[in-house]
């Protein structure tokens, strides 16, 4: 039996099927799908088990060491779509397997140092003598620690001369939870037990009648908090053979400690009705079409899925709902818990290692029919999916920005059309490439213009903060914002600021020279942090203290400029000294459960202002928030990116749809120093169909997405005069060999021309239909395999890419 498999070494030279023979005992158990340990070169690596056969034109074969699963972590399904991504991401096939797994199911390689015969011990140089006196296995980190070059070396002559050999290990024995319950041995002697034991076991006495009050299985966890007593008083129980131990596992539930009130589906409105029927008929006739729902905020969209969802369960097949990372806030989860239970699987970055694995291995075994999750939810391993949903379709995040560089719909598309059943995509404000497919025809339009209950879109007010500073006015609230704060704080009604920055101001300046403190691996300038007095960087790290001269002129006139969500928390605390306010950023938000947290707080009314970034735009509802205040809506529109107009427009749209939700009327104002800019301009009247007709002109007008397709190429390296000659080469061999319909622009340096100390330069290629393009980027990669496997050359290709930053 021959089998054909991935190996685990991503690079170009091995991105192929190697064959492997199957040992007799392993023959019965091996399917494709599943992962193997092979041998390959002087290592043990994993790979994946492609296809099975039996015939080979390799002369010598190894054998295949272990099994990994007891059941294929692939289905042919998934498996048929890595070899798809691989085409349309430009990754290695093994790259592509392993974005579709849990982290807990990637390989860890182990490399140890074994003595070959203790026997050989005297003839070892004596540097290397005392490592193996005592055992006979070293593990390669603890020689690496030493930093001692001469030793490595030593290693090195003492394994060709056959003293010593290395061995690779891989530890891929991933963990279950298991956790040691107890019970009574026999039920119905527990009594007499308890009149047997000694008065001076006074402990044990009370577990027993513990267990003569509730006779099942407990953890030994529990049983200690329930009675009090301690580990040695159980073992002594076991040890009288009067309770018995035994190991079981338990499944990691992130929301085991958290009671969800059964809801029913609600009436749907006429609108919504005539959105889910031609749904519901591409169900029933087992049809794959892709819909936009085009929604504003409030309409009503969650329970469309809701009962779209419903509908394809009742033919016992399974959904997926994505949404994005940030608004993956528990209410979403809450949603779908409520209404299917324990059916619900929930998959996003917030999880520990363990519980993804346990939420995977739940979708794996059948064992649950929706999973709710961020962009890589989309590989849930279901074998007869129904409907996908991607809620927030325009959402930057459901594009991977590093290999494989797919985008969710991309994929999603895939697997809906493989299954033959409908994909939903939703949005207030669509993508203008998916709106666009829409009005040709392409995806079939649904529209739900209007909010549930006839509650109103909330008023918007947009003030020019030119006028507020030549008014005198230096606070980073302009009056009418100052206004309607106090009003709200005064009704006992909640606010949302939301800032796009965070850190405490986006930059540290000389006012004598003009000097601004940048990172010294990146082009960039330093963030200060008010909370850890420090100077950071947002891209690699870096960290410094924050000087009290300036580094280039030493005068101490150093003043911080433009506000982070730090200072705008500090102003708020002077402005409105008895104002709670809960912020909300990444750093507020690192640890574990703390966005459940703060949004569980605000939730209860326990704050009055929620100040935050990104993370506050989407997906909240509280009844009582009345007020959305922007601070500087201007921060995204000056971006070197041609979709910066259309994020400005999309997120200050999303966070105005926050306010004035329920009952209670909302207002919305806008800060900006750009108040005749369209895509500021046209959120007054939530005005989607404007906006998108203005900037279809713009980008017919400069040839790109969606009348062009767009990729971009980017080269980096340590050395600069090395990037621009690469990059060049590059541009000129594609503009020869592509057709004369397609514009290649470029080499120029990236908008940040280094980060971490590589340099960074990019040509772009927009084209409408060039068949050969998958291969011509093939050839650039492979023309430079061998210098990217060996040294600091990076090259890599974004077929359609998302940020151009």
């Amino acid at each position: 039996m021959i089998v054909k498999v991935v190996v685990d070494v991503p690079t170009g030279g091995t991105d192929r099927l190697f064959d492997y023979k199957v040992p007799p005992h392993l023959e019965e158990i091996i399917e494709s799908g599943m992962r193997v340990v092979i041998p390959f070169g002087p290592r043990k690596v994993q790979g994946f088990v492609i296809s099975i056969g039996n015939e080979t034109n390799v002369a010598k074969l190894k054998e295949i060491e272990e099994v990994l699963d007891v059941t294929p972590v692939l289905t042919p399904e998934l498996l048929a779509l890595g070899d798809w991504l691989t085409t349309s991401a430009l990754c290695f096939k093994i790259t592509a397997f392993q974005a579709m797994l849990p982290a807990a199911l990637k390989a860890k390689y182990k490399k140890e140092v074994r003595i070959s015969d203790s026997n050989l011990l005297p003839q070892l140089p004596s540097d290397l003598r005392k490592w193996f006196e005592y055992r006979e296995v070293v593990i390669w980190e603890e020689f690496l620690a030493t930093g001692d070059k001469q030793l490595l070396s030593s290693i090195k002559t003492a394994v060709k001369a056959g003293y010593l050999e290395i061995i690779y290990q891989v530890n891929d024995k991933v963990t279950q939870k298991i956790m040691k319950v107890v019970s009574p041995v026999s039920y119905e002697s527990l009594e007499q037990n308890l009149e047997e034991l000694d008065n001076r076991a006074q402990k044990q006495k009370q577990v027993i009648e513990f267990f003569l009050k509730q006779p099942n299985s407990i953890t030994i966890t529990e049983l200690i908090e329930r009675t009090g007593t301690t580990r040695s008083t159980i073992k002594s129980l076991v040890d009288k053979v009067i309770l018995s131990e035994r190991e079981v596992e338990v499944s990691r539930d992130p929301y085991a400690n958290r009671t969800f009130k059964k809801t029913v589906p609600m009436q749907l409105t006429k609108t919504q009705q005539s959105v889910i029927e031609p749904i519901y008929k591409t169900i029933a006739d087992q049809q794959h079409k892709t819909f936009l729902i085009h929604g504003v905020t409030g309409s009503g969209k969650t329970e469309v899925y809701l009962q779209s969802i419903a509908k394809v369960l009742e033919q016992g097949k399974e959904a997926i709902v994505l949404v994005p990372e940030i608004s993956l806030t528990p209410q979403m989860v809450q949603r779908f818990k409520e209404r299917f239970g324990s059916l619900v699987a929930v998959l996003h970055s917030g999880l520990s290692t363990g519980e993804k694995y346990d939420e995977w291995r739940k979708i794996h075994n059948d064992q649950v029919k929706v999973v709710v999750g961020a962009r890589s939810a989309i590989f849930a391993p279901f074998k007869n999916i129904g409907i996908i949903i991607i809620d927030e379709e325009h959402e930057a995040t459901y594009k991977q920005e590093e290999n494989p560089r797919y985008h969710a719909r991309d994929v999603a598309i895939q697997r809906a059309s493989f299954y033959n059943c409908p994909l939903l995509l939703g949005s207030a404000t669509p993508s203008l490439e998916t709106y666009a497919r829409a009005k040709k025809n392409v995806y079939h339009l649904l529209e739900m213009l209007e909010r549930v209950n006839e509650v109103k879109l909330p008023t918007v007010d947009i003030i020019d903060m030119r006028e507020e500073l030549k008014a005198g006015n230096r606070s980073m609230f302009s009056n009418r914002l100052y206004e309607k704060l106090s009003e709200r704080l005064s009704r006992g009604e909640q606010s949302v600021l939301f800032l796009n920055r965070r850190g405490y101001s986006t930059f540290i300046m000389c006012r004598d020279c003009g000097y601004v403190a940048e990172c010294p691996h990146c082009d960039i300038s330093l963030t200060y942090h008010q909370t850890s007095r420090s100077l950071k960087c947002h891209y690699c790290g870096h960290q410094e203290i924050m000087p009290k001269t300036c580094g280039s002129c030493n005068s101490e006139h150093i003043r911080f400029f433009g506000s982070g969500t730090q200072k705008v928390e500090e102003e708020i605390a002077k402005v409105f000294p008895g104002a709670r306010v809960i912020r909300m950023d990444v750093d507020t938000t690192r640890k574990k459960g703390a966005h459940e947290r703060l949004l569980t707080q605000f939730g209860e009314g326990k704050a009055d202002i929620l100040l935050g970034t990104q993370m506050i735009a989407k997906g909240l509802d509280f009844p009582n928030i009345t007020l959305v205040g922007v601070l500087a809506a201007d921060s995204m529109l000056h971006l070197p990116d041609f979709r910066a107009s259309e994020r400005t427009f999309q997120l200050l749209t999303q966070v105005s749809g926050r306010a004035g939700r329920h009952q209670l009327p909302g207002e919305v104002v806008i800060q900006t120093y750009t108040p005749e800019h369209y895509s500021i301009d046209l959120v007054k009247n939530h005005d989607f169909i404007a906006f998108f007709e203005r900037e279809m002109g713009i980008r017919k007008l400069q040839s790109y997405p969606p009348y062009y397709f767009i990729t971009v190429i980017q080269v980096s390296h340590p050395e600069i005069t090395k990037v621009i000659e690469i990059t060049d080469k590059i541009a000129a061999f594609v503009k020869r060999s592509l057709s004369e319909k397609s514009i290649v622009l470029g080499p120029v340096a990236c908008s940040i021309p280094r980060i971490k100390d590589r340099y960074r330069y990019q040509c772009m290629i927009k084209y409408k239909n060039e068949p050969s393009l998958v291969s011509i980027l093939k050839e650039v990669l492979e023309n430079y395999k061998q210098e990217m496997n060996r040294g600091p050359l990076q090259v890599s290709i974004d077929m359609n890419p998302f940020v151009l930053m």
